[in-house]
């Protein structure tokens, strides 16, 4: 079969851009800012803190991006890559229950007064289900279902204005070691699902650590922020992955059927037609039975072409540098609230080979970012604040300025960082006072 290159792509996938600059320093060329407070937050009585762990009940191993929600509220967090979660709960809704839920696993719910404060480990049992006893009308094919899936923005997604409270984080690595951690309390500003009108973002607050000396001669930034993170929402934006006009460079087809939350889901995997090598996805998506709502989507851009995946990603780089991507990961997640769904959490991961012309080595950066929504309720009368907007084209790393503030950031529900991100930003403080300490 004839092979096609499409002229498309290019237009569509706008959102993730990555900036590498060449900036020629040396380590001390750039001032470091001291955390003052990067692991320790300033408690307040209003509400109460719980720490934990989350792990597959038969293997024992931790569970990555698993939902801890508080019922009757819009309080959320999500586990870490290590099954790890903190969460922040007022004082009066303790005696609620915590509903914690991953596709393919039975939901768990536990009395919020029987949680510790730390050391919590919460074993969640898997489960696999058929949808054989459902009498409901499947669609005829896999095609036919996501179409379904995404076309019911009226009817399953949110169609009124909400101002949702999110955590943001980016994370950039050189090899193993961590460079750069940025993170954001923002207000996202979502329009209605049926609403062509796109979605703002409000800096509330940000922060960043950056190690300049793990980045050698270059500087690798992500523009767009949030709004990555924020138009992988495949359902208000389904144009970066499918359209009218895309739909028809994908296979479809139906894997074994799940369970999320009490819902069982049907499991469509969707792949790049073998003779399209313009850069589509491959991945799966988890639809409910009943409703046809998205539940949650994982998927992979193709990347053997590797000029034309570079092109997609980079705004600007030095002539003598040569990019090649070598992974991009997504996860987008749907939760629902009074039958209604609505984006919850993203996450995206890149990795791109450096290697500068004349050098025998190359170097290796993987990009992390993650946004998950942790409060929401309508928005009836609330504008966005001029000065505060973040434009898609931001570099939040540029806007932050610092692990400051430790009684602002205790007060938020935020993504339990990893180890390694953690003592990456002891070991920069410990580092940092040494040279304090010297002059």
């Amino acid at each position: 079969m004839k092979k096609e290159l499409l002229n498309i792509r290019q237009n569509l996938f706008i959102s993730l851009i990555i900036s590498i600059f060449c900036i020629g320093f040396t380590a001390n060329s750039f001032a470091y800012v001291l955390p003052q407070s990067s692991t320790i937050q300033a408690e307040s009585p209003s509400f109460i803190k719980y720490k934990g762990r989350v792990i597959d009940k038969e293997t024992r191993k931790p569970l990555a991006y698993v939902d801890i929600t508080v019922n009757s509220a819009n309080i959320s967090t999500i586990t870490n890559r290590e099954g790890k979660f903190s969460i922040k709960i007022p004082n009066n809704l303790t005696s609620n229950k915590l509903s914690v839920s991953f596709l393919g696993y039975e939901t768990l719910e536990i009395s919020i007064n029987t949680l510790d404060s730390k050391n919590n480990i919460i074993p969640l049992s898997p489960q696999i289900t058929t949808l054989s006893a459902i009498k409901i009308n499947v669609p005829k094919s896999a095609m036919a279902l996501v179409k379904a899936s995404l076309n019911g923005k009226s009817i399953n997604y949110i169609d009124e204005r909400s101002i949702m409270t999110a955590f943001y984080r980016e994370t950039i690595k050189k090899g193993r070691k961590n460079a750069s951690l940025t993170e954001a309390v923002v207000k996202v500003f979502k329009q209605p699902y049926k609403s062509s009108k796109r979605d703002n973002v409000e800096l509330v607050k940000s922060r960043k650590s950056t190690d300049y000396s793990r980045l050698d001669t270059l500087a690798v930034k992500l523009q767009g922020g949030p709004y990555n993170t924020l138009y992988s929402d495949l359902v208000k934006y389904p144009d970066y992955v499918f359209n009218e006009e895309t739909f028809d460079y994908y296979e479809f087809s139906f894997e074994p059927a799940s369970q999320m939350d009490d819902r069982q889901v049907y499991v469509v995997k969707f792949k790049q037609l073998p003779h399209i090598v313009t850069p589509f996805y491959d991945g799966k998506l988890f639809i409910d039975a009943e409703t046809f709502a998205l539940v949650s989507s994982v998927y992979h851009l193709n990347i053997e072409d590797k000029n034309e995946t570079a092109n997609l990603f980079l705004r600007r780089k030095p002539r003598q540098v040569r990019i090649e991507p070598l992974e991009a990961l997504y996860r987008v997640d749907y939760k629902t609230k009074d039958g209604k769904s609505y984006y919850s959490y993203s996450n995206i991961q890149l990795a791109f080979k450096v290697k500068w012309r004349k050098k025998l080595f190359s170097s290796t950066y993987t990009l992390n970012i993650e946004m998950a929504i942790t409060d929401w309720k309508k928005n009836l009368i609330s504008k966005i604040n001029p000065e505060k907007r973040l434009k898609p084209s931001v570099i939040l790393s540029d806007e932050a300025s610092g692990f400051s503030d430790p009684v602002f950031w205790g007060a938020y529900n935020i993504i339990e960082p990893e180890k390694s991100i953690e003592s990456a930003i002891k070991k920069i403080a410990k580092q940092l006072s040494k040279i304090k300490t010297k002059k």
